[in-house]
């Protein structure tokens, strides 16, 4: 946060929530185009975030060893929902090796932007590591997707928690397809004994992963879809979904 062009780019970037916004509809527009004009413009714009603003989806289990290297979390308004539903939910988990929230606290009050702080009696919320662990495991209950992000790379800033209907980021990555995010270190795999057919996982993964084999009552995932969030974990009354890495995998070791 020494890195004053870092300082810059986080304060114009919580200054102009509209402007993200503005960008994920221009490429909802850019999927009317040509393939091959698609082919180009792709890489490009996914490029270019790659040197900015990128993220990763990341399970429960590195969300906890990112809080345990980390000075202060504080909790503010999610900037996506924000974007696409004009009102205020706390998703987002800004981070700082600094106590008492740190440098991103301290931008975040030069900002005179109403949603980032909420009502007066919330104020920045600094949150222990323990009870930021405790919020993400309701965010999971909730479907949602853990992912963290970079404020020009490989600075990491934040830790939000996504769904593909108001996340701007998953919008892109999944529905329209400019990655903005890479997968996880790992992929869900399912346990076929211990799988009962609930079809609880297919309710919740945010990436069209799991499918049902009507033949034999059972869940499948798709390991060329699959994000390795472990949010299905989180619904499966059964413990038949585990996390395995990615490195090897046949099919989505190269996948990211």
């Amino acid at each position: 946060m020494s890195d004053l062009r870092r300082r810059e780019f986080i304060t114009d970037f919580i200054r102009h929530p509209e402007r993200s916004a503005d960008g994920i509809e221009k490429l909802g527009k850019l999927k009317t185009l040509p393939g091959f004009v698609q082919a180009v413009v792709n890489p490009y714009i996914t490029n270019r975030q790659m040197k900015s603003h990128f993220g990763q989806v990341v399970p429960i289990e590195e969300c906890e060893k990112i809080f345990d290297s980390l000075g202060s979390i504080v909790r503010i308004a999610c900037y996506c929902r924000h974007s696409t539903l004009g009102r205020e939910h706390r998703y987002c988990y800004c981070l700082s090796m600094a106590p008492n929230g740190g440098m991103m606290a301290d931008l975040i009050r030069q900002v005179d932007v109403s949603y980032l702080t909420g009502p007066d009696t919330s104020g920045l919320e600094i949150l222990t590591k323990r009870e930021a662990l405790a919020s993400l495991k309701q965010h999971e209950k909730e479907g949602l997707c853990h992912t963290v992000w970079t404020f020009v790379t490989p600075f990491i800033g934040a830790i939000c928690n996504c769904d593909r209907t108001d996340c701007l980021a998953m919008r892109a990555t999944v529905g329209y397809g400019f990655p903005i995010m890479f997968r996880s270190e790992f992929i869900a795999e399912i346990i076929p004994g211990r799988c009962t057919g609930c079809r609880r996982c297919m309710q919740v993964c945010q990436f069209g992963a799991i499918g049902f084999s009507a033949g034999e009552k059972k869940s499948r995932i798709d390991p060329a879809r699959c994000y390795g969030c472990g949010i299905c974990r989180s619904s499966c009354e059964s413990a038949a979904i585990v996390l395995q890495k990615r490195a090897g995998h046949p099919v989505a070791g190269k996948l990211w």
